[in-house]
């Protein structure tokens, strides 16, 4: 007899992924795809059919695996659908698309103050109420049939279940639609007449209904399958680490990574450093800063990334080379600013791997103190849990914390399987269902204390 299973669909910016989950959280099987953009049409949108039909083929062939009881969308932010009846009345728009900037003057008219919404004004569609109001202003047509703007997770949710939801971590993700501090929308909403656009506001956990019908059917999973509301994928990765008291920081890594300070106050935000305030699953308002550092460490250790060893990284240090920021330009502490390597550029892929884990380390330390940061546990969260040096750099950093390295490459999952056994096992959110990240070890290089004072002081 097949054992109940959770299904996970994870969009992430670079890749999509679908994960089968058994009931303790351990995976069964895996699936991923390249989340492809569409550049012809109206503007650059996501291919949202072609996730449909992968999803529902790869969900065909998890339903001979397990029972599956219950479907999880996690995806990235700054993304929202508008439908109706029949489907999107628009095209899902890529937030790195560069909207024209004749509305900048307009768009800075409308939106709230970064005092209220903790959100700063961001390049391309990074927010989203800009996103909405030029969607708005060039479609009126379009928008006007609209019947829902569904936050990217719950637009999956709706898909799947027939059911529309709001719901607080994409919401509050630097969309100028939010206040955090006082857990309700901003004036933007009201302003622009959307107030009724928006569906009731959900709990991330909350099961929104069963799988319809005629998709359970042509997947195969059971009738009674329960689609869950959803959640923004850093947040999922924060969920489970919402547990404990006094500070704490969680570096969520994969295209974005983003420093999450758990407990910390907001008065120390400052918007012309892309600080700002996420809401986290629970309503609660969460200092955050961060940079593109999956997009940054793909450029600087190239298309065939080799890791390095210690001895490369030590050879960079010696030799002086330094990676100054950045290397993409979606936002960001050091946003608009071109990046640039100096000092004997790095020969060998092991050496362009170390500059991409040395710049990295050093981004993260500099929002970490950014925020405060000073105090109080630090787990690293993601992809960067693959690099074997990353942790440990940021630990000869910063010696005075705890670095944890957690033991899942892709936090995102847990918390989505947390979601779905909200009431069993994690309904006040202060249960970790995973093993107890592991701390690591200072790597002591020599000079590399030096080396982040001279990359401190060439910015």
């Amino acid at each position: 007899m097949k054992g109940s299973a959770t299904i996970v669909l994870d969009i992430g910016k670079t890749n999509v992924k679908l994960a089968l989950l058994d009931s303790e959280g351990g995976t069964l099987a895996e699936q991923r795809s390249p989340n492809a953009i569409i550049n012809d049409g109206l503007y650059p949108h996501h291919d949202t059919e072609r996730i449909w039909g992968w999803m529902l083929d790869t969900m065909r062939a998890f339903a001979q695996l397990a029972h599956v009881t219950a479907i999880v969308p996690v995806t990235h932010g700054a993304t929202a659908a508008l439908v109706d009846d029949h489907g999107l009345v628009l095209p899902v728009l890529d937030y790195e698309f560069e909207l024209p900037p004749e509305q900048d003057e307009a768009y800075g008219a409308l939106r709230p103050a970064y005092s209220s919404s903790y959100s700063p004004l961001l390049p391309a569609g990074l927010n989203l109420g800009r996103q909405l109001a030029w969607q708005a202003q060039a479609f009126p047509e379009q928008f006007a049939r609209a019947q829902h703007i569904l936050m990217y997770p719950q637009y999956w949710a709706w898909r799947l279940s027939g059911v529309a939801a709001s719901e607080v971590t994409s919401l509050g993700c630097h969309t100028d639609l939010w206040q955090p501090a006082r857990q309700q929308y901003s004036a933007l909403v009201e302003r622009m007449g959307w107030s009724g656009l928006f569906p009731a506001m959900q709990p991330a956990w909350a099961p929104l209904g069963a799988l319809k019908p005629d998709l359970a059917e042509l997947t195969g999973l059971p009738w009674d399958c329960q689609v869950i509301c959803g959640i923004h994928d850093s947040n999922a990765s924060l969920l489970r680490h919402l547990n404990g008291d006094g500070p704490r920081t969680v570096l969520s890594t994969g295209t974005w990574v983003i420093a999450a300070a758990i407990d910390m106050p907001l008065d120390g935000l400052r918007e012309e450093a892309d600080m700002l305030a996420n809401s986290n699953a629970l309503g609660e308002p969460v200092a955050c800063m961060r940079f593109m550092g999956g997009r940054e460490f793909g450029e600087l250790a190239g298309a065939a990334p080799e890791t390095c060893s210690v001895e490369d990284l030590q050879r960079l240090i010696d030799q002086g080379t330094l990676a100054l920021p950045c290397f993409a330009s979606a936002g960001g502490p050091f946003g608009g600013r071109a990046g640039e390597i100096t000092g004997p550029a790095p020969q060998t892929a092991q050496e362009r791997y170390a500059l991409a884990t040395l710049y990295c380390v050093l981004m993260s330390d500099y929002c970490l103190s950014a925020l405060n940061a000073a105090s109080g546990a630090i787990v690293v969260e993601g992809s960067y849990t693959g690099n074997p040096h990353f942790a440990p750099l940021l630990a000869a950093l910063r010696p005075a914390q705890a670095v944890n390295c957690s033991d899942d490459a892709s936090g995102t999952t847990c918390g989505a399987w947390m979601l779905a056994n909200w009431v069993e096992k994690c309904q006040d959110a202060r249960t970790d269902p995973g093993a107890a990240p592991g701390a690591a070890a200072g790597l002591a290089l020599n000079g590399w204390a030096a080396y982040r004072e001279r990359w401190l002081a060439a910015l």
